[in-house]
Parts: structure tokens; sequence; C-alpha cells
């Protein structure tokens, strides 16, 4: 049970995440990663991650409300089967295995998909294998198990969407669909497999509701300043900075 008697400082702090989640979810990229390390020093690791999913889900409502229109759902289809794949191995995995040395690894392998992504554009053109049928369910199994494991998908999927090349809004669009129907999916399992969520977790997440609405906010004035040339090279770079925060 999390108790709600809260200092200043630590309600501010909250608030700030809320809002980061917020930003992140209408298309400011990567910002909500600093979110997962500070509520885990908060709360703990494992406990961290059902306050922060019930955050992400309302955070997804903004996100689909606005974007929906211009969501790929070719590239969803191709991923959602795959993710729920990694969400049950990470269910198992998390019971008995340490969250850090899972986050080390992906870390790694968000490193290796970069460089692939990368080398992709410079052979433009080509048959090359990410447009491939294992690609996609590679990066579903990857980002439904990081999902699971500490709401730390956001790296994988970003780098699955850039190696599609879609523009920006549909970037977005197509983004805020996969994780409002992932998280969803992950609700029940918080609830009555890990026990991470109960209603005095649910009490907290719906006093920051606010925080996530001026968020949400924030970032839809600041992806409409964005071209899509920026917002591609800043989505790399956030990815690239996301995955050694991972590592610490």
């Amino acid at each position: 049970m999390i108790v709600l008697d809260f200092s200043i400082a630590q309600w501010l702090l909250l608030a700030v995440c809320a809002m980061f989640v917020g930003m992140s979810k209408v298309g400011v990229p990567g910002i909500s990663m600093i979110v997962v390390p500070t509520l885990a020093i908060i709360f703990g690791g494992k406990a961290s991650t059902g306050i922060l999913l019930p955050i992400l889900m309302m955070a997804d409502l903004f996100g689909v409300s606005y974007y929906h229109r211009h969501a790929q759902w070719k590239y969803l289809w191709k991923l959602i089967p795959w993710a729920v794949v990694g969400i049950g191995i990470a269910l198992w995995v998390g019971k008995v295995v340490n969250d850090e040395l899972f986050k080390n690894l992906i870390a790694i392998l968000v490193f290796g998909s970069i460089a692939l992504m990368l080398l992709k554009d410079r052979k433009k053109g080509t048959d090359f294998f990410p447009d491939k049928w294992w690609f996609a369910a590679s990066m579903g199994i990857l980002g439904g198990f990081a999902t699971m494991i500490g709401n730390v998908a956001g790296p994988i999927f970003a780098i699955y969407l850039l190696a599609m090349h879609l523009p920006k809004n549909s970037f977005i669009g197509t983004g805020a669909w996969f994780f409002l129907i992932i998280n969803f999916l992950k609700f029940p399992l918080h609830i009555f497999v890990w026990k991470t969520i109960d209603r005095s977790t649910l009490t907290l997440d719906l006093l920051l509701l606010p925080a996530i609405a001026v968020g949400a906010f924030i970032g839809i004035m600041l992806v409409k300043k964005i071209s899509d040339k920026i917002y591609r090279t800043t989505v790399i770079i956030v990815t690239v900075l996301s995955a050694f925060l991972l590592l610490i």
C-alpha cells in the first residue's frame, strides 16, 4: 500500500513526472524515460511500475484522442501479437530475475537496433532486413518484454517506427494506439499477478491527472513547432540517451 502523506517537494516531483509522461504521449520523444528511474528511487523498482502504468494509461488517452487519425494500423497488427508474447515472457521472468540485468540487456539491444536503422538509411533502395517479418517480431517481443518489466518500451518502439520512415504525425498516432492497447492489456496483470496496483496507488495516480493534462497540452504545442527532419533527429538522439539511462 502506498501512503499518500508526501512532502511538498515529493508532490512537486511526482507532478513533474506526470507532466513528462503527458508530454511524451503527444509526441515529445523520450522525455518520460526520466520518470522511470525517478519513481523507482521513490517507491522501489517493481512497485514503481504499478504506479506508473495508470499514469501512462491516462496519458495514452490524451495521445490517442489527438492523433488517432494518423495511426498506421498495418504496422500495429505486425507488432501487437508479438508484444503480447513478450509480455507473457516478462510476466514470468520478472518474478525470478533481477530487473537491472534485463534493463542493461535492453539498453544494449537498443544500441544495436539504432545501428541497424542508421545502416538502413545509408542503403536506401536496397532490400534491407528491417522490412522483414522477423524484425517486427523481434521488436514486438522485446518491446512487450520491456514494457512489462519496466515501462521502457518507448525507445524500442521508436526504433521500429523510425526504420519504417513514418512522418511525424503517423509516428505519434501509431505509437499512441500501440501503447494504449498494450498498457490496458497489462493493467489486470499488475493487479492480479504482480499485485503492484491497488486502491491507494490508483488514488495517487488520479491525483496526478491534472499534471498529465498540463503536460499533454505543453507537448502538443511543442510538436507543432518541430519539423519532420528535426523530429526524427531528436527521436534518435533522445533514444540513445534513454538507453544510456537504462544502464544507470
